[in-house]
């Protein structure tokens, strides 16, 4: 009876911590295989381990452009099949705002089978292919049809497995990414997280292999810079909507708005530290 008590009070001091364990700690952690029966593998860890701060349904339900800025800093982490996990810092987003938005996939409103989990309950993800090769991913929001696109992230934790997965989809000899070249992109995040057609229409707050955990440090509205979408020129004034977000001075951005980061600077947006 007493070392079921000191159990169950380990517990509720490892509840009560709302801070995650450093990363190598977690790898530590994902090296002791489930059927270990050592005290690391215990059901109990494991289910304070993935669910304790993972983001859950609330977060995900605001508007689109919100959702898009309140991204940033948080982290997204995937679990591959082996075991091991991958974690990166969302570093860049797109906001896709449905309806009216003639960048959408569901611009005017429609629905169909490709674009169908746009319209699904905020925190779904849309994973669509580009030409025929390459996959990105978006999280619906709030509004019919309104998602968010992940562009880049900053890679956390599983470095090698990233980079064993970005080589497996490249085509002939291949030179070693460095860091900041694993998850700079939408398609280049997709690959090093292994995200393809068959995470379509997953519930990022019930499934096991994906999920979102709070950053440590997130930014504030002095760290964001504000611009205009990639890939979208021929949109019209859609082209010109102010709907990418990404950190300032983080090297694991896909694409540096240096004009507009003047503009932004000129006008007294970011903080002088």
């Amino acid at each position: 009876m007493p070392r079921k008590r000191k159990l169950l009070a380990q517990l509720s001091a490892l509840q009560s911590n709302s801070s995650f364990p450093p990363f190598d700690a977690l790898e530590n952690l994902n090296a002791t295989p489930d059927r270990d029966s050592s005290p690391k593998s215990s059901k109990y860890f494991a289910i304070e381990k993935k669910n304790s701060s993972q983001l859950e349904a609330g977060f995900f339900n605001q508007p689109c452009i919100s959702l898009a800025k309140s991204f940033l800093g948080q982290i997204l982490v995937r679990k591959l099949p082996d075991g091991r996990e991958l974690w990166g810092r969302i570093v860049e987003t797109e906001a896709y705002l449905g309806g009216e938005d003639e960048a959408s996939h569901s611009k005017g409103g429609k629905q169909t089978q490709r674009n169908a989990a746009m319209f699904m309950k905020p925190g779904t993800l849309y994973v669509y292919q580009i030409y025929g090769i390459y996959f990105c991913v978006n999280v619906s929001s709030q509004g019919d049809g309104a998602a968010v696109l992940l562009r880049s992230l900053e890679p956390l934790q599983g470095l090698d497995a990233m980079r064993e997965l970005r080589s497996a989809s490249r085509k002939g000899p291949t030179k070693l990414l460095k860091d900041w070249q694993l998850c700079n992109g939408p398609s280049k995040l997709c690959q090093a997280f292994g995200i393809d057609k068959a995470f379509d229409q997953r519930d990022l707050t019930q499934d096991a292999a994906i999920w979102m955990v709070p950053g440590h440090d997130l930014p504030g509205e002095q760290d964001v810079v504000t611009t205009t979408r990639i890939g979208v020129g021929n949109r019209g004034e859609w082209a010109q909507k102010p709907l990418r977000f990404y950190l300032r001075g983080n090297k694991f951005v896909s694409v540096v708005d240096k004009k507009t980061e003047r503009e932004m600077a000129a006008m007294g947006h970011f903080s002088s530290s």
